[in-house]
């Protein structure tokens, strides 16, 4: 009989691949808050899929290299940092950069692409890890070129048999154990067995495998074209519904900053004059409206440009103008948007929300600066590209300015006129805020001592949490900042645990 064709063979390897995958998976991930298992998942996906490539000389896009690298170091983040908006945003990152090394192994270029391009990819990419194990398992590897003689034949009639006895011993084995203690406690002392956890470990299991062989075989088996939505390249509107509907939306901009330029700078007592609000509650009151506001720009400025990509030149013109208008409005909204947060954080002191929306905020004014210098000047092949980017700078630096510690160092360096320090809140936030909250104790209240003391204990060491583990302690899940968090803890142990606490009043 003819060896197995080169497709059957590839087929082959990317489902052993992805079982191993998925037993991987289910042996690291079960452990959380992630940690170390996260970096040991990615690198073990990485190098899989670099595995793959490098056996059967598939060819790639050169973006290949610095989205595994990429992938690696969002990987590593759960090893260092302690936060959950930050290993959210990681994961996040991890599923973009998933996506976008799913177009680069069909070998894609992603530079020069639209932003459409990107969405298409995106679904292609879930649609494919969703059940592209279906026709990979039952089409693409031709089980009929297999040999049905020698090892392969016996490993396949015991996989077999072994499928076809397993329900059969459960069923009998649980009749049997049920009709005679005797043999109930004999097969308990043999094998103590909780299918519930069997049971899990195989629907984990097989999840991961399936998700892992879907992924490969859209990238590196089904290797054709993505498809085109049908009519896409034709469909375009005119310059008269897009213009008047721009325009409508200049005029409310231009109508709300005229009010933003009166009410903000004409200070606090214009605003508690007019509408009975502090400055402090007029900025909490408005900054996530405006933040969405700002959001919401983006995708209108992009379908616009995209709508109107086979008008005549002097049509193109009218809405670059229409858009460039709307930015510069926005400009001024989004300068609003960031002086309410900063009074807000003044008055009340900074937060994991307010922080990662100002972070937004931040992003969004690149992305519409690149906008400008892109789309507006006839060069919309570079922006998607160029807005991808600039998320994960941002994400960079938000890894680098490490959020938890800076929102304990911005709270304890403000003055308790308006709100004292929140040391419930401070405590709550991940293990990278432990060292900074640590350095700072001494100069807090005596009822604000006793309640970082408190969780600190409770949180961090085995003593406070009845015995227990402390968070974190597990090599699968193993974080760098957890494990200083639960060492500054143990050397201050003795400091928190003498921490008087006040009685409450009558």
């Amino acid at each position: 009989m003819s060896a197995p064709s080169q497709q059957t063979r590839l087929g082959l390897e990317v489902l052993t691949v992805s079982a191993a995958l998925g037993i991987g998976a289910d042996a690291l991930l079960r452990a959380t808050p992630w940690g170390l298992n996260a970096l040991l998942c990615t690198v073990g996906v990485v190098a899989a899929a670099g595995w793959i490539v490098r056996r059967r000389q598939i060819a790639v896009s050169g973006d290949a290299p610095w989205l595994a690298l990429t992938a690696l170091l969002l990987g590593s983040n759960f090893v260092a940092r302690d936060s959950n908006w930050l290993r959210a945003c990681d994961a996040l990152g991890i599923a973009i950069v998933g996506a976008l090394a799913w177009s680069s192994l069909r070998g894609t270029s992603l530079r020069g692409r639209h932003p459409w391009d990107y969405v298409q990819g995106g679904v292609a990419t879930a649609v494919s890890t969703c059940v592209g194990i279906w026709p990979l398992a039952v089409r693409d590897v031709r089980w009929s070129e297999l040999s049905s003689g020698g090892a392969w034949r016996r490993a396949r009639g015991a996989v077999v048999g072994v499928a076809l006895a397993l329900p059969l011993i459960f069923v009998f084995g649980g009749l049997f154990a049920s009709a005679d203690p005797v043999f109930h406690n004999v097969v308990g002392s043999i094998a103590d067995v909780d299918f519930g956890v069997i049971a899990s470990h195989v629907v984990l299991i097989g999840l991961g495998a399936t998700l892992a062989a879907g992924y490969f075989w859209g990238a590196v088996i089904r290797r054709g074209p993505l498809p085109v939505l049908p009519g896409g390249q034709d469909l375009s509107l005119g310059i008269v519904p897009t213009g008047t509907a721009l325009g409508l939306l200049d005029l409310l901009f231009l109508v709300f900053v005229v009010i933003q330029l009166r009410y903000f700078f004409g200070g606090a007592e214009l605003i508690e004059r007019t509408i009975g609000l502090t400055y402090a509650e007029y900025a909490r009151r408005g900054f996530f409206e405006l933040v969405t506001a700002s959001a919401l720009v983006l995708p209108i400025l992009v379908g616009g440009d995209w709508a109107l990509r086979h008008e005549p030149r002097e049509h193109q013109r009218t809405f670059r103008f229409l858009a460039g208008l709307l930015l510069v409005l926005l400009a001024v909204v989004m300068v609003s948007a960031l002086r309410r947060v900063w009074l807000y954080v003044a008055e009340f002191g900074l937060s994991e929300i307010r922080l990662y929306a100002t972070a937004f905020m931040v992003y969004l004014a690149g992305v519409f600066a690149w906008f400008g210098w892109t789309v507006l000047r006839e060069r919309r092949h570079r922006f998607a590209f160029g807005a991808l980017v600039q998320g994960f700078a941002v994400l960079a630096g938000l890894h680098l300015l490490n959020p938890d510690a800076l929102i304990v160092r911005t709270n304890l360096a403000r003055t308790a006129a308006n709100r004292p320090f929140d040391a419930a809140y401070a405590a709550s936030l991940g293990a990278d805020a432990v060292p900074d909250l640590l350095a700072g104790f001494a100069g807090l209240g005596d009822q604000e001592k006793c309640r970082a003391a408190a969780a600190l204990l409770t949180r961090w060491t085995p003593e406070g949490s009845g015995g227990k583990r402390p968070v974190g302690d597990g090599w699968r899940n193993w974080n760098l900042a957890r494990a200083r968090a639960r060492r500054a803890v143990q050397e201050h142990a003795a400091v928190l645990k003498a921490t008087p606490c006040p009685k409450a009043g009558p």
